[in-house]
């Protein structure tokens, strides 16, 4: 084949006589020269704009691109918006961006915020953008359909608040959009029906498990599971992809437990999520648990603190030093009194700082921290950090260990009032716990002030409940509770004259979502480090011990106070039983 003059110095190049030298001249070579150096100066001049518009600049040939970070802008938007995500861990984002005042991109941006995201815009030239937008390509098909739909739509959760009324109506709406999702290849409205059904219904958590032949969905109503529906598992994986993109987590990881979290922006309040995915025999289980401000921001008093006791525990946080001890299982509302008595003591003279595993719910003038499990960052480590911060209230999520429970005790002693948890089934217990991690009893009666222990029990539904005949059995144990009462508190014991054999029980209803139960409310026992347990301390006492001499401070246990408001119809005897110990030994 004949080549043009052109083609032919393109292909061979030009060699030019110029006296003894010659010079070889290609124009390939040449035009990519001419290339890189554009490049180079384009490079540069983005550096130097960088700092003019306060922002860090970066060159994404020599950084590397974590697609899930790419994922979370969806490819046309990104194009037009001029942005980028080009690395993501958690809820921490850095974006690559090109024109920082564009109202398309900076609107992007502020999308991104609202999902909760901490973003960190670069600037960056066109080149790496496209360097970037190249990368949607490595982005699978499936995964690529997901990454169109990461946003929640609080708009249709809105809507479906609305429109929907009750547990029943959220299971047929399920049912419906689940058939056109399989029938379309679509997961638009599945989330959103899943998140805003445990909203309407006021759940707790949301659990997504997979089991051999179906997945299972569940909301935990006032404490308990509930079977919502049973759904195809071919849903299920685009469902789990949309719940890892949203909450920050990885596509690609399969067998490790991940945990994350999201927003949810409503007209009248934010919703945080968190979401935890752990592996199992049959693929990914989802936990979802809907942090309600609504739901933790709650006055002390109307907790269900029986009023005695509630004037004891207003002097004990009143005291500028001390420490305050809560005790009960995991989901028996700690954190929800905690978070009452804080924003109890809250004040613009007070410094009150909290150290908690994780921050469940933001307090307005409360410096809050967050430890890092498996970091350095521990509740020892805070705590230690937060007595360097002049503070008057200290909040210890948990007492975990013997260095944490002496720093505390100490904290306690020189100034500062502290809040913390502890592992115990009883207020008595919290002593002989305290002497298993190496506190001193000798000083415990300076430190602790007051231990309370609490569980949460349903109330019955307002709207429909009835009294039913109790068995002789449970005839006989009210007795016995009653008796404990009249012993301490004889104004609230009822009269001895009459016997007990009727009380309320649930029925379940439109209102209550067929549970029988409606809300929760507090049972509370507490031990008051007085004199007489002051003196007991020096023997080294186990919890029935304890029990025996507190007798004396007329606070009522677990069990009386549960019994008090099952005879007021607040809750039901079937309850306390699922949560109390009710056939304990009696003193």
């Amino acid at each position: 084949m004949k080549l043009s003059p052109s083609q032919s110095r393109r292909a061979s190049g030009v060699v030019l006589g110029i006296g003894m030298m010659s010079v070889t001249f290609n124009e390939d070579t040449q035009d990519r020269r001419l290339e890189e150096l554009r490049s180079q100066e384009a490079e540069e001049l983005t550096a130097l704009l960088a700092p003019r518009h306060h922002l860090p600049y970066i060159d994404l040939s020599k950084f590397p691109i974590n697609t899930d970070a790419l994922r979370l802008i969806p490819e046309p938007e990104a194009r037009v918006g001029a942005i980028a995500g080009f690395r993501v861990n958690g809820k921490t984002l850095d974006v690559i961006i090109h024109s920082p005042e564009s109202p398309t991109t900076q609107k992007i941006l502020a999308e991104l915020k609202d999902k909760g995201f901490a973003v960190t815009p670069y600037l960056g030239s066109v080149a790496s953008l496209e360097r970037a937008f190249s990368r949607y390509g490595e982005i699978s098909r499936s995964t690529r359909a997901t990454a169109g739909v990461i946003d929640i739509s609080s708009e249709e959760i809105e809507d479906f608040l609305k429109e929907v009324a009750d547990l029943e109506e959220v299971k047929r709406r399920f049912a419906k959009e689940s058939e056109v999702a399989l029938a379309e290849g679509s997961i638009t409205d599945i989330l959103e029906i899943i998140l805003a059904g445990g909203i309407l219904v006021q759940a707790s958590d949301i659990h997504l498990e997979p089991e051999e032949t179906a997945v299972r969905l569940r909301y935990r109503l006032d404490g308990v599971l509930h079977d919502i529906t049973f759904f195809n598992s071919k849903l299920y994986r685009q469902i789990l992809s949309r719940v890892k993109l949203i909450s920050g987590l990885k596509l690609n990881v399969l067998k490790t437990a991940q945990d994350g979290r999201f927003s949810i922006k409503l007209s009248k309040q934010d919703i945080e999520v968190r979401a935890s995915v752990l592996p199992g025999a049959y693929g990914e289980s989802i936990v979802l648990r809907i942090l309600n401000p609504e739901s933790i921001l709650v006055e002390l008093e109307t907790l269900g603190i029986e009023p005695t006791l509630y004037q004891i525990l207003k002097q004990e946080i009143e005291k500028p030093n001390g420490l305050i001890l809560l005790t009960g299982p995991t989901g028996s509302g700690k954190t929800t009194t905690l978070y009452a008595i804080l924003r109890q003591i809250n004040s613009t003279e007070t410094k009150i700082i909290t150290i908690e595993d994780p921050i469940e719910y933001h307090l307005e003038g409360i410096n809050q921290t967050q430890v890092n499990v498996g970091g350095d960052y521990t509740f020892l480590t805070g705590l230690r950090s937060a007595l360097r911060q002049d503070p008057d209230v200290i909040m210890v999520g948990e007492i975990r260990d013997a260095e944490t429970a002496k720093i505390a005790i100490n904290a306690s002693l020189t100034g500062h009032l502290v809040l913390s948890t502890l592992h115990t089934n009883n207020a008595a217990g919290t002593i002989p716990r305290l002497i298993d991690l190496e506190a001193n009893p000798k000083v415990l009666d300076a430190a602790l002030n007051i231990a309370i222990a609490q569980r949460l029990v349903r109330k019955l539904c307002p709207a429909f409940k009835r009294q039913a005949t109790l068995t002789e059995s449970d005839q006989q144990l009210i007795t016995r509770v009653i008796a404990g009462i009249k012993r301490k508190r004889p104004a609230l014991a009822p009269d001895a004259t009459t016997p007990i054999v009727l009380l309320w029980e649930a029925v379940g209803c439109h209102e209550c979502h067929g549970t029988g139960y409606r809300g929760r409310i507090g049972v509370f026992e507490a031990l008051l480090l007085d004199k007489n347990i002051a003196e007991l301390l020096a023997k080294n006492p186990d919890e029935r011990e304890i029990k025996r001499v507190a007798l004396t401070q007329g606070i009522l246990d677990l069990r009386e106070d549960g019994v008090t408001k099952a005879l007021a119809g607040i809750t039901s005897l079937g309850e306390l039983n699922r949560v109390i110990d009710m056939g304990e030994e009696f003193l």
